[in-house]
């Protein structure tokens, strides 16, 4: 949060734009280079910002992306672990290497000098500035891109920028308290900087902001690759927003928007788990994925990675010895006749893990070396039931049920099971059972930390959790969300207190 590196972040920006006709105009000093300048030459040329785009893109997949070196520093699915492993859904089962090992004996939350608070909070900053940059490249945070191609560019680093305040909000405060001071802010405008924190408000208008412009500017939007942020995606990022903020209504009306624009569809019974017609979950071009990233062998990823710590065919660490499998209370509460059941392994060393949600397709143990398995964001099935929870919420219990049956019909072998299960759920227990297909059907992809803060849940830890076993901790202890880092206490002397 120092400035010399937002200056640097800034100026590394003006470099990279170049030069075009209008920079050589001889009737201007062309020593000195305006925002004005950088403005009209990103509306003239914005794919000259293609490139700073998507460096945040490949931020949010790169190995070792802030530390250069630590196993665990994964970009965004490597928070993804983290937060899994906080909600309780994951455990911790074996820990042969030491990895995660501070986080599942929730230490690291309790203690802000742990290296897990620096690297998501160094990793969301990062997002941020650059994000900043390219927003500044077209005129700041009112500008008004004269083109198509600059609108879409323009959006999605608003919509990045979002996502990194939304993670920084949801995992820095133990609670939503819109006049909690929870975070320094800096939206690119130098005299909105503050280096004190902030309340969450601010914080939260300025998602809400960024993230409706962003559904407004990418309404004629085609990605070219699921890689980049969609207006559909920018409406699932701004559906989390609300229903963190107790706003359901509008996540019900955003969630069922993407569903009924038709432009994804639900991960199918086979997807679900080997031996179906193909895993859902390994692949970028499934049918269900809004946002993704496709890993291919140019790449290069190997040990570092998340395909090394949550795929037992992968050569690294869930193959080695630091095994992440699904507490055996949860597993628990899915029933036999439900087929993600058998995304868990069952016997030998694989019990528990997700040998069958997430695997190499060739499913030889440690197999994988060179990394071409893709990385999932998000995907339709969640706005099925963000819709059914805040549906129910909401006091429409029909609504809630419809959503909950339509997923449902094809994870229990049909409609009539579906409807079994869900048409005597009312009040406390429909909501309860929204929550817990949540957390079923989102395990090990990074959304049961975010339904655990909504639903106000209290978590209780089953047997195979090699730390803290059987032990409960409520959302918002002290526990369950991570610490503002000595790093920044230590540097940033208008920083005060943890929340």
């Amino acid at each position: 949060m120092k400035k010399s590196l937002i200056y640097l972040l800034v100026a590394a920006s003006i470099i990279s734009v170049g030069c075009s006709e209008d920079f050589l105009d001889p009737v201007r000093n062309t020593n000195v280079v305006t925002s004005e300048d950088i403005a009209a030459n990103a509306n003239l040329n914005p794919a000259l910002l293609e490139g700073s785009l998507n460096g945040i893109g490949s931020l949010l997949i790169e190995p070792a992306g802030i530390t250069g070196t630590r196993h665990y520093d994964l970009g965004q699915k490597g928070v993804d672990i983290w937060l899994d492993i906080l909600s309780g859904d994951m455990a911790l089962s074996a820990n042969s290497y030491g990895w995660y090992r501070d986080t599942a004996n929730l230490v690291s939350t309790v203690d802000f000098s742990r290296e897990e608070n620096s690297i998501i909070w160094r990793f969301y900053y990062k997002v941020i500035a650059l994000s900043n940059n390219v927003i500044n490249s077209f005129g700041g945070n009112d500008a008004a891109p004269t083109t198509s191609e600059a609108r879409h560019i323009y959006a999605q680093a608003k919509a990045y920028r979002a996502y990194a305040y939304f993670y920084l909000a949801q995992i820095f405060q133990r609670a939503y308290d819109p006049s909690q001071a929870i975070l320094p802010y800096n939206d690119g405008n130098d005299a909105n900087i503050s280096y004190a924190k902030v309340p969450a408000s601010q914080i939260y208008d300025l998602i809400i902001s960024d993230l409706t412009q962003s559904v407004q500017f990418l309404s004629d939007f085609t990605p070219s690759s699921k890689q980049q942020i969609s207006q559909h995606v920018a409406k699932g990022l701004l559906a989390y927003t609300y229903a963190a903020m107790g706003n359901y209504t509008d996540a019900k009306t955003l969630s069922d928007e993407i569903i009924s624009s038709g432009a994804y569809s639900m991960t199918t019974t086979g997807q679900l788990a080997f031996p179906g017609s193909g895993s859902g979950f390994n692949d970028v071009n499934t049918e269900s994925w809004m946002w993704g990233y496709d890993l291919t062998l140019d790449l290069g990823h190997q040990l570092l990675d998340w395909w090394g710590q949550m795929d037992y065919f992968t050569y690294s660490y869930q193959w080695a010895g630091d095994r992440k499998t699904i507490d055996n209370g949860l597993l628990a509460l899915i029933p036999a006749n439900d087929v993600r059941r058998s995304q868990f392994g069952t016997s030998g060393t694989s019990i528990r893990m997700p040998i069958n949600k997430f695997f190499s397709p060739d499913r030889v143990v440690g197999g994988q070396q060179v990394i071409t398995t893709d990385l999932i964001f998000m995907r339709v099935d969640e706005f099925y039931l963000l819709s059914a929870e805040a549906a129910a919420k909401s006091g429409n219990e029909a609504a809630a049920k419809a959503r909950l049956k339509e997923l449902l019909a094809s994870r229990l072998g049909g409609s009539a099971n579906a409807d079994a299960y869900v048409d005597p759920l009312t009040g406390a227990a429909l909501r309860e059972a929204i929550y817990r297909q949540t957390r079923i059907e989102l395990w090990g992809e990074g959304k049961s930390y975010l339904a655990m803060k909504r639903n106000q849940a209290t978590v209780t830890r089953g047997t195979n959790h090699v730390f803290r076993a059987g032990q409960s901790f409520l959302y918002d202890s002290d526990e369950m969300s991570f610490q503002i880092p000595q790093l920044e206490m230590d540097n940033n002397s208008q920083i005060t207190g943890q929340n």
